[in-house]
């Protein structure tokens, strides 16, 4: 059952989960730790930043640190930021989207968080890329 945040906020939440099963696609070692670390540090950075605040010194490693770029980069992209997405001939595809605010990205990746919480208290330590793996094929 989706939610009103949810419907508006869809092709966010889809990209940042996206960016995520990029990595999970890589490295099927990762586990719903590594993402929620990742996840962590964004909203951690973006709030920093919001409030004008310098950015944290990144203390991630490993599948962490990759999932966390891979996500930062696709939040840049809907911040207006960073174009990561190239055509066959590696020029910056053009996609014509409203820019989000800092804030709409953070609850985006606190919302994206609170599924992976969910989905790895129901299916353990791989719980969530457990259950996207079915959506990313």
């Amino acid at each position: 059952m989706s939610t009103k945040f949810e419907d508006e906020y869809l092709d966010v939440l889809q990209n940042i989960e996206f960016a995520l099963a990029n990595v999970y696609r890589v490295h099927a070692e990762m586990t719903d730790y590594d993402a929620l670390k990742a996840l962590d540090a964004l909203i951690r950075a973006y709030k920093d930043e919001a409030a004008s605040r310098p950015a944290p010194e990144l203390r991630l490693q490993g599948l962490a640190l990759e999932a966390f770029e891979e996500v930062q980069t696709m939040c840049e992209w809907r911040l207006g930021r960073r174009n990561p997405l190239q055509d066959r001939k590696s020029r910056p595809h053009q996609l014509e989207l409203e820019p989000k605010t800092v804030d709409e990205i953070i609850a985006c990746l606190k919302r994206v968080r609170r599924s992976v919480e969910n989905w790895n208290k129901r299916g353990g330590r791989r719980g969530y890329f457990d259950f996207i793996d079915q959506f990313i094929k």
